[in-house]
């Protein structure tokens, strides 16, 4: 038994008046104020510091060590696991207890961290994710040929055309573990594979991809940068939008109606914006990631004013980069109050994963994914851009 007191609680929707919690085995047991100990209780302090839930990362890419996608796509298996260890064993360093992967994450990283073969947090996968011929997301160059021009399948992503072959390449990502499914519904920033406007798939293979999830309990993340993707978002129940970045203040309300979640991914954008040249990236990549983020804040005000639940998620790629990880919760602290980001970074994306009450959350027989933290994260989100430094305790699993 662990019982932490003196502490400042924020579980994952408020601060509470309570100061201590109590936690057996890897559950949270209760939570109330100046628990006395046991003789074998493990007393700790928390000196009046900030307790909160782990953060979650609802977008998240373990399978590609470098914005090139081309080569990650056709990566040696052992090397991208390898890759993708040091990757995970720095996320939990950062304080994420749980990501969400965004593809190409299965059921091998999966198992070596529940072996504790990698020093890592939760992980949710959706194995490859999926795109149409010539959509964002086919990693083919543009001189490949081969005879059959049917199908493709790499590490990161899948090629699918058709209701039919959508059905069966989500039962074979279920069959492998999935716990949701990735696709593509729109053209993308990072890579020049598709114009940004470009619709991806027909509905009858959207509603498809959605039928066989919702027969699994599960649930589709639709990779989705325009208005008129998430329109369709909508329209074909898909239950995440990732990015939504050209969000308009009407399609905002429908969302909040029809309770679909976005995903906004800010880091991404500032990166590439920044650094597009040094990354390898071309001349076409800049040019669309201006125009998002000319738009992004406006979307993400709209999804605020009409009551969407907005997850968090980085959408960074390779491990320099991934030290930047934190700062997504202080740019979407310049749009939003802390109080609202923190929730989006634990109780919300916890009900993304569909994880709800589980994760995310300081409260009776959740799961004890904890960060103890030095300052206050309610007035000042900065702290998570150098978050090792200030991270004084870390719980995962009790």
């Amino acid at each position: 038994m662990i019982i932490i007191n003196n502490a400042r609680i924020f579980n994952g929707e408020k601060e509470v008046e309570e100061n201590s919690v109590i936690i057996e085995n890897n559950i949270i047991k209760e939570v109330g104020s100046n628990f006395t100990s046991s003789n074998n209780s493990n007393i700790i302090d928390a000196k009046g510091n900030f307790l909160m839930p782990g953060l979650i990362d609802a977008h998240f890419h373990a399978n590609t060590p470098s914005y090139d996608f081309y080569a990650s796509d056709r990566m040696p298996a052992a090397l991208i696991a390898a890759h993708a260890a040091q990757i995970l064993t720095g996320v939990l360093k950062r304080g994420y207890t749980t990501i969400r992967d965004a593809g190409g994450g299965d059921i091998g990283l999966k198992l070596a961290l529940d072996a504790k073969l990698i020093d890592g947090p939760r992980f949710f996968y959706p194995g490859k994710a999926i795109t149409q011929t010539g959509g964002h997301g086919d990693m083919r160059r543009k001189d490949f040929f081969e005879p059959c021009g049917c199908a493709y399948s790499g590490n990161i992503t899948q090629v699918v055309d058709g209701p039919i072959a959508m059905r069966k390449a989500i039962r074979e990502e279920f069959r492998k573990g999935a716990n949701q499914i990735k696709i593509f519904l729109s053209g993308g920033v990072s890579t020049n594979l598709a114009p940004l406007e470009m619709p991806h798939f027909s509905d009858e293979e959207i509603s498809a991809a959605v039928d066989e999830a919702n027969r699994r309990n599960s649930y589709v993340m639709a990779h989705c940068h325009t208005d008129e993707g998430a329109n369709r978002c909508v329209d074909l129940g898909v239950r995440s939008i990732e990015h939504g970045s050209l969000i308009k203040e009407n399609t905002a309300k429908r969302i909040k109606e029809n309770n679909v979640y976005v995903v906004p991914t800010l880091s991404a954008g500032e990166l590439i914006a920044d650094r597009a040249k040094e990354l390898g990236l071309e001349d076409d990549t800049l040019k669309k990631v201006k125009e998002v983020n000319s738009y992004r804040d406006k979307a993400i005000e709209y999804c605020s004013k009409a009551g969407v639940k907005m997850g968090l998620g980085c959408d960074l790629h390779g491990h320099e980069n991934l030290k930047t990880q934190g700062r997504e919760l202080w740019l979407r602290g310049q749009i939003q109050k802390p109080i609202e980001v923190l929730r989006s970074a634990t109780t919300i994306n916890a009900e993304i994963i569909q994880m709800k009450n589980r994760l995310g959350a300081i409260k009776e027989d959740a799961f004890a994914d904890l960060l103890i933290i030095k300052g206050d994260p309610l007035k000042d989100l900065s702290i998570f851009i150098h978050s090792e430094e200030n991270i004084l305790l870390l719980i995962k699993d009790g």
